[in-house]
């Protein structure tokens, strides 16, 4: 599959091309998707490219590297330049999405005939292109033919009885009814109770039963799958001070888990006041929806097991598999679960067990709590193992990062979600787009530049950080002419290397140090065209006096 451009170089329609090629040679079966410059549509005729890939910029980041970021799951894709009889020719070689159709800044595209459209406004490619990346047979679904209800836990299954009631009572508004309910629940046979509550199918052991379910010892059902979680503490220098591995039925494997997580009361800020009340390091229902995202979504036929890595400040949850809805962001909006599920079947076990939320729920109830407690929200991280397997990995914060951003959620009720999750991202220092930056510049809530933004002064006089904005914002300009105007009159002349002594370290921390030499340059160039200094000698060795 070959998509031919003559002279196109914007780094947005290059990234949407790479998405759209990347899903159509995975839904037509194809090892390569090519796109190629240089060359007419429609005529072929080789008529060369000034298009430069290896020397194209995006801000500090190379194109190739931009690409990588701005793609989900990450972009597997190599530029090469040819030379076809004297004429520069540029080939981007694409493979196709594997794992799950890939987007680009959060959409997804497919080639249509001769155009690039959006994935979602062809629900029948789409649905074709979810099977050929072999979502089609949900693995946990299938039914294990060896197994029988003598390889379930009975103390799991008495513990799945009590969470199936509950959840039945929950979806019923009569309370007059609840009572009846649960002794209905009570009654039922084994098999009619799992066939319920979708873990088993018509009386058979399925995959999802053995993992919610299933006596330790059947975990051989499973294989290859490491039907495991591990739980490891680590000290402040990151050193393994204890672990324990934990195997099946999960159902009472997380609550086993959970409560190796030491969870101490917090009564004090950073900044040593007090909390409105003591609060516990992590919300309980959060730290469970967590670690029942990482089973209900761990990719179980690529051989790892779920990891909890509890250091002194922190939670780290990670599991196997690529992320299936196009983003955290989107979830977020949307409030609506995915189309597709990698392991539907356990899912809505785990959802009539209630040992998960109802799909697609979760992730935003986790982001609120975060927010109502005044902590840090989680953090996502979409990367690969050494072996090249997709991985989530989902950080908790045990600890507030600032107690004045704290208390601006509390004052700043008005911010929706995804506005305080932007500005989360600006307290720990992360990178924001160019338009999430500007959506947080409009409403006056951010300055600075890309990529070190800061709280603007609106914002500080909320935080009380008035002299934390003043050094990062920096002073106005007539402070640093002043500064360079009493060192002239008191030594008469100054070389460039003094006027960066006395004025780099002066500048705000905010600027990286190019930005910090410019800055110094352009002020210098200002104070000479309004007269105030002029440069003498050689420009490579000038010295600069009062005029």
């Amino acid at each position: 599959m070959v998509e031919f451009k003559a002279n196109f170089s914007e780094p947005d329609k290059i990234g949407c091309y790479l998405s759209g090629l990347a899903n159509t040679a995975a839904l037509q079966g194809r090892d390569r998707a090519w796109l190629v410059w240089g060359v007419e549509d429609g005529t072929h005729w080789v008529v060369g490219t000034a298009f430069d890939p290896f020397q194209q910029k995006i801000g500090n980041q190379s194109l190739h590297m931009w690409l990588q970021v701005m793609t989900q799951p990450r972009a597997d894709f190599a530029f090469h330049e040819l030379n076809f009889d004297g004429v520069r020719v540029v080939v981007l070689e694409i493979h196709p999405a594997r794992s799950a159709p890939m987007a680009f800044q959060h959409v997804r595209y497919i080639r249509v005939d001769s155009h690039l459209v959006k994935l979602t406004d062809y629900p029948s490619q789409e649905s074709r292109l979810w099977s050929a990346l072999g979502m089609a047979e949900d693995w946990t679904g299938v039914v294990v033919p060896e197994a029988s209800l003598d390889d379930l836990d009975p103390q799991a299954i008495d513990a799945a009885r009590v969470r199936y009631a509950e959840y039945l009572v929950r979806g019923e508004p009569n309370s007059a009814s609840h009572e009846a309910i649960r002794a209905e629940v009570a009654s039922l046979e084994v098999a009619t109770l799992l066939n319920k509550a979708r873990v088993t199918k018509q009386g058979r052991v399925t995959r999802a039963a053995l993992l919610i379910l299933g006596r330790d010892e059947s975990s051989h059902f499973l294989g290859p799958a490491d039907a495991k979680m591990t739980w490891v503490l680590r000290d402040a220098n990151n050193d393994t001070v204890t672990s324990q591995p934990f195997g099946i039925p999960f159902l009472l494997a997380t609550e086993q888990l959970c409560a190796r997580i030491r969870n101490v009361t917090l009564d004090h800020m950073p900044d040593g006041s007090l909390f409105p009340t003591p609060v516990p390091q992590y919300d309980n229902w959060v730290l469970r929806e967590a670690l029942h995202n990482c089973v209900a979504h761990q990719d179980y036929v690529m051989g790892g097991k779920v990891n909890v890595v509890e250091h002194p400040d922190r939670l780290v949850f990670s599991n196997l598999g690529q992320f299936i809805p196009e983003s955290v962001e989107w979830m977020l909006l949307h409030q609506s679960p995915p189309e597709h599920y990698r392991n539907q079947w356990l899912i809505d076990a785990m959802i009539r067990l209630r040992m998960i939320e109802q799909a697609g729920s979760g992730i935003r109830r986790m982001f609120t709590t975060q927010r109502q407690r005044l902590f840090p929200l989680p953090d996502y991280e979409f990367a690969q193992t050494p072996q090249g397997f997709p991985r989530v990995e989902l950080t908790l914060q045990g600890r507030m990062l600032d107690s004045k951003f704290a208390r601006v959620l509390m004052a700043r009720m008005d911010l929706d979600l995804r506005q305080v999750l932007l500005l989360d991202r600006v307290q720990k220092g992360q990178p924001l787009s160019t338009a999430e930056a500007k959506s947080l510049r409009d409403l006056g809530l951010i300055e600075g530049r890309a990529p070190r933004y800061f709280i603007s002064a609106k914002m500080a006089d909320a935080l009380g950080q008035k002299a934390k904005y003043i050094h990062q914002r920096g002073l106005d300009d007539r402070y640093y002419q002043k500064l360079v105007l009493d060192y002239l009159q008191q030594y008469g002349q100054a070389t460039r290397t003094d006027l960066d002594a006395l004025l780099l370290r002066k500048l705000p921390d905010v600027l990286t140090d190019v930005q910090k030499a410019n800055k110094v340059k352009n002020l210098m160039q200002s104070m000479k065209r309004v007269g105030l200094i002029q440069p003498h000698g050689a420009r490579s060795a000038a010295v600069w006096r009062l005029r």
